[in-house]
């Protein structure tokens, strides 16, 4: 556990990877079949739950994944080592870092890596970077909607969220919609308004949208979401064969 005070490859693996055998200690170790390069591990994914955009004084996961078990993950913000911890399962092939009443600190990008215990020099690259945005350290913006109503299935929505004109620049925005982990964009304000065009609007497009900004550079404050607007997709999709 992380909380806010404590602060492609070079080689490629077959689609049958062969699993690790356990030591006569009872450690996973790589098999024999396995020939990795400084490097050569599969790339680890990074992942938010409940979201990469949290407010104030909560909790979030991050989630460490890779198709490898038996590794221990590291998680990074920026350079820094925050943590580093094996699966609760040596079979597993995720680790996962929860992070506690965040606050501005917790902010920032973050990454993940892994490495075979006891190898060393066995390493994956980095994951993606995941900018973790912890809102309410910035006035909030609006959120309207050039096209009120019901949608058909097929159209286009364009949102525009409005920044106070005041907030100093380089800043970035993210639009948000309720129960999706990440943001469906992000735009560079133009002035103080930012246009989301959702195109090709399906019904998985209905939701609860809101938008936030933020500073592109740190410490990455955010702002409060704006007020919420809620999208209707209606009309039936044919899919053919």
């Amino acid at each position: 556990m992380v909380s806010d005070a404590s602060a492609d490859a070079a080689g490629s693996l077959s689609r049958n990877v062969p699993s690790p055998t356990l030591s006569p200690t009872g450690l996973l170790q790589p098999s024999p079949e396995l020939c990795f390069l400084p490097g050569s591990l599969p790339k680890p994914t990074l992942s938010a739950w409940p979201s990469s955009v949290v407010p104030a004084k909560s909790n979030v996961t991050l989630r460490c994944s890779s198709p490898v078990p038996g590794i221990r993950f590291i998680l990074r913000k920026g350079p820094d080592i925050l943590d580093s911890k094996l699966p609760l399962d040596p079979t597993k092939t995720r680790a996962e870092f929860l992070l506690t009443e965040l606050g501005p600190r917790s902010a920032g990008p973050h990454t993940c890596e892994c490495f075979w215990r006891g190898f060393s020099g066995v390493t994956s690259q980095l994951s993606n970077v995941l900018l973790l945005l912890v809102t309410g350290y910035l006035p909030k913006p609006s959120l309207q909607a050039h096209h009120v109503g019901e949608v058909t299935a097929g159209g286009e929505v364009t949102l525009q969220c409005q920044i106070p004109s005041t907030m100093v620049r380089p800043l970035e925005s993210a639009l948000l919609k309720a129960g999706t982990p990440s943001p469906v964009q992000l735009h560079r304000p133009v002035g103080s308004e930012s246009d989301f065009s959702l195109q090709g609007v399906t019904v998985n497009d209905t939701g609860t949208y809101s938008c936030i900004y933020y500073q592109a550079r740190a410490p990455f404050w955010a702002s409060d979401p704006s007020p919420a607007l809620d999208i209707l997709v209606t009309g039936e999709l044919f899919v053919t064969s």
